[in-house]
């Protein structure tokens, strides 16, 4: 596995002065992330595939182990403030479980029969979409994960680090991400989380424009829940709307800070005709 190997150009990186150390480590990581550029294209189609299936009222679960359990986890977790996606509709399955979010619970990852059992009680289907991550690939509670959920009609969604992963095989979609080897061999939180992360920023994303959820490169179903939050929320609807500040302030205290509703009643339908409006479009502001 090359997320494994030692890459001998770094073999005195101990020793070496740390600006240089650190200048190659930046490296490693500006590697990381143009790793997703020929994984672009497969990115683009389980977006769109997993968009179908949640438009059907379906679930987004993860699945994961160790550093990209968590980062799989931060991910969905981000997508309730960030679009209003429903907590109900997020399914984690971590090796270890929640305690593995604040400590190392290494062992966990080869439990397969933990994953499955955690698939059985999630009562996964198929209306629900799995994300999956493993930089090795390899790890036996994603893979065991994904091939339960797979079978039980899920959406299922491969991110791994290594060329030929048996997980990118177990999965309906495949998403290559080969980051080489890591600057301090092995440690793949480094250029795997990175790009890992990246890709599940843009699939996540993606799933969530073609949902209807941002407008006009807009977070127009984001959770007002602070003053900062409340002030963008008022800014968007102004800008949007066409209208002044106070009117957008008004518009939204109308609709209880829900920001899609509070643009249309600023351009003047009340509350209910807004919300039967996106109803009909099923959200979607450039339908409604």
């Amino acid at each position: 596995m090359t997320t494994e190997s030692v890459d001998p150009r770094f073999l005195d990186i101990d020793a070496w002065p740390v600006a240089d150390a650190v200048a190659a480590m930046a490296a490693g990581q500006a590697r990381a992330v143009a790793a997703l550029t020929p994984a672009l294209p497969a990115i683009a189609a389980a977006a769109e595939a997993g968009a179908a299936r949640l438009r059907r009222g379906g679930r987004l679960a993860y699945a994961g182990a160790g550093t990209s359990g968590r980062l799989a986890v931060q991910d969905g977790v981000e997508l309730t403030p960030t679009f209003d996606w429903p907590e109900e509709r997020l399914v984690f399955l971590l090796a270890g479980g929640a305690t593995a979010m604040m400590r190392g619970i290494e062992g966990a990852e080869d439990d397969g029969d933990a994953a499955r059992a955690a698939v059985a009680q999630a009562m996964l289907g198929a209306d629900d979409v799995l994300v999956a991550v493993a930089a090795s690939g390899r790890t036996p509670y994603t893979r065991a994960a994904t091939t339960a959920a797979r079978a039980a009609g899920a959406l299922t969604i491969a991110i791994a680090n290594n060329v030929a992963a048996p997980l990118l095989i177990d999965a309906a979609h495949a998403l290559l991400l080969d980051t080489g080897a890591e600057v301090v061999a092995g440690s793949t939180r480094m250029q795997a989380g990175t790009a890992q992360k990246a890709a599940l920023n843009i699939l996540s994303t993606a799933m969530m424009l073609r949902l209807g959820l941002v407008h006009r490169g807009r977070m127009v179903a984001m959770r007002a829940t602070n003053a900062k939050l409340r002030s963008r929320a008022e800014a968007m609807v102004a800008d949007l709307a066409g209208v002044g500040r106070a009117a957008a302030a008004a518009a939204l205290s109308a609709t209880g800070y829900a920001i899609r509703p509070a643009i249309l009643v600023a351009r003047g339908a009340t509350p209910d005709e807004a919300a039967a409006r996106l109803a009909a479009a099923g959200g979607d502001l450039r339908r409604a």
